[in-house]
Formats: structure tokens, sequence, C-alpha cells
């Protein structure tokens, strides 16, 4: 799992039929200060998240095919499960 921010969406007219009815979100990476720690990626969002939200994506394959329920042909890599509400870094 990473810690991610949202920061925006991507609008596609053409895409794989596995992307029908989902929404495509730009997401930053985050440490656990909130920092920007490497490149944006993007994320198919599960949970109705909106830019500014501070995210979990769920990044491996195999985990998010099992999540969408839609067989061994998804082609999604990243898969933002859950909108995070506060962090508590360990000192």
């Amino acid at each position: 799992m990473t810690l991610c921010r949202v920061e925006g969406s991507v609008v596609a007219t053409i895409h794989h039929p596995s992307f029908d009815a989902r929404k495509l979100l730009i997401v930053q990476p985050l440490d656990e200060h909130r920092q920007v720690m490497g490149e944006s990626f993007l994320a198919v969002d599960m949970v109705q998240a909106g830019a500014g939200d501070v995210v979990l994506v769920n990044r491996e394959g195999n985990g998010n095919r099992q999540l969408l329920k839609m067989g061994a042909q998804v082609p999604v890599r990243s898969l933002i499960v859950a909108i995070v509400d506060d962090v508590t870094p360990h000192v």
C-alpha cells in the first residue's frame, strides 16, 4: 500500500472497457509526514476520492484484480482503496 494525495482527475474518451464507469485519478506518493516522495501516477478510484484527499493505493495487480472481481485481463495496476483521515508516524 502507498500513501498518496489526489492531485486531479483524468478524462479519456477512448479507453479499455474495464475502465467504463470508473474514475481515473492522478495521485502523488507521500511519506509518513505527508511530504512528497517519488513521481505521481494514475490510479482507479474505488472510494469516491477527490482532489486534495489523502488515500491508500494498492499497487499490486493480482490484488486489484481480486478486488475488482473482473478476471485476469484487467489492466489496472493501481487502485485507490481507502481515504485516510489521519496519519500518526511512530518516532
